[in-house]
């Protein structure tokens, strides 16, 4: 069986709550990102938002995990903290 290409971090709770506040997947991807020409944002290319059957979610692309063990292991730590599903794909 081939090595998961991502994890996805779910705006739910592993008790079925939905995650508040609602934009929080957009703040997390956020707080991972850089500031671009213009003072633009630009986000981490390993980190996405999406909203996946209806659920604000963040994409991780699992290669994240060698190539930036403390960004990788913040992401993740998000998740566990706060008790979120997380699937790998």
């Amino acid at each position: 069986m081939a090595e998961p290409e991502r994890v996805i971090i779910k705006g739910v709770t592993n008790e079925g709550r939905r995650f508040r506040p609602s934009d929080w997947a957009q703040r997390l991807a956020t707080a991972v990102s850089q500031t671009g020409p213009g003072r633009r944002i630009v986000y981490h290319p390993k980190v996405r938002v999406a909203t996946i059957d209806g659920v604000p979610s963040v994409v991780v692309v699992r290669s994240l995990q060698e190539e930036d063990p403390r960004l990788y292991g913040f992401l993740m730590g998000f998740a566990r903290d706060n008790d979120l599903v997380t699937v790998e794909e």
